[in-house]
């Protein structure tokens, strides 16, 4: 019995130092080292533009010019043929969360603007006399209603904005079982890049298309909304907005003075599906994707 009284205490005292060794160390994962990517579509809006085409025979400007994107119809054989993925306005992106919460991420917009047929727009500048048929002459200001016939401007193959994007990502909701199949995360994110063009120009009688060129730049905000499956699958969708400049957009193919200026506005709708790889889990990645 003498020695019992002894054996308590000593039990007592080591009970915590006990508890804290044989405690099992927390299994949490954090976003810092993951890779993502991602593929989808979009559907952008623009502002009005003052369209400023230039040449050796002419510089002239429609002002207040409107135009529209061009979605490809939903038709599997394109949307579901790997060879043709690319015809529709798509986005791209692969990036690395380089800290917790922050990723940077590379990838491109492939958009299309093309200016709408009977643009009710103002003529303004000179076109030297015999270059056109319809137009040739001195304007300011003048009221005319566009033929897509008669003179018409896009990027359908292709407004690319080839943009580097940094990113903030907090997460919401997840489900509390080890390994939860969901977790829903937002997304912000600020832009910026340059413009590739692939452009098609009717005027004066003349029709090239494909023309390429570097063509300016662009800034843009995104927020999206990203539905995470069993970790390592998620759809996203979201909202941009941007600002592009194009300063020298290439209308003829082996001509580097015939060009187009113009600055506008634009919003985009994007629903893109995407992956998650944790490059540098911790304890195995139990509760990943932690934001």
């Amino acid at each position: 019995m003498k020695y019992l009284i002894p054996i308590i205490i000593c039990g007592i005292i080591a009970s915590p130092f006990y508890s804290q060794t044989s405690r099992k160390k927390a299994k949490n994962s954090f976003a810092k080292g993951t890779l993502f990517g991602y593929w989808g579509y979009n559907r952008s809006a623009y502002t009005k533009s003052d369209l400023h085409f230039i040449s050796d025979d002419y510089d002239f400007t429609l002002k207040g010019a409107r135009a529209s994107d061009n979605p490809e119809k939903l038709d599997p054989s394109i949307y579901f043929n790997l060879a043709k993925l690319t015809i529709p306005q798509f986005n791209a992106r692969i990036g690395y969360y380089f800290k917790n919460h922050w990723a940077i991420s590379l990838g491109y917009d492939h958009m299309k603007y093309l200016l709408n047929d009977k643009n009710e727009v103002l003529l303004d500048g000179t076109i030297s006399p015999g270059v056109d048929t319809k137009w040739s002459g001195t304007y300011s200001n003048f009221p005319v209603i566009t033929d897509k016939k008669h003179i018409h401007y896009e990027n359908s193959d292709g407004l690319n904005y080839m943009r580097l994007e940094l990113t903030r990502t907090d997460q919401w909701y997840k489900t509390r079982k080890k390994n939860g199949w969901f977790a829903l995360s937002t997304n912000l994110g600020v832009s910026t890049g340059f413009l590739l063009s692939f452009n098609d120009f009717r005027f004066a009688g003349e029709h090239t298309v494909r023309t390429v060129s570097i063509s300016g730049y662009g800034l843009s905000v995104h927020a999206n909304t990203r539905f995470e499956f069993f970790n390592h699958v998620f759809l996203q969708s979201g909202f941009a907005a941007g600002f592009n400049r194009q300063t020298k957009v290439k209308n003829r193919p082996n001509d580097a003075t015939t060009i187009t200026k113009h600055k506008y506005g634009y919003s985009s709708w994007e629903t893109v599906v995407g992956f998650l790889l944790y490059l540098r889990p911790t304890n195995g990645c139990d509760t990943c994707p932690q934001w």
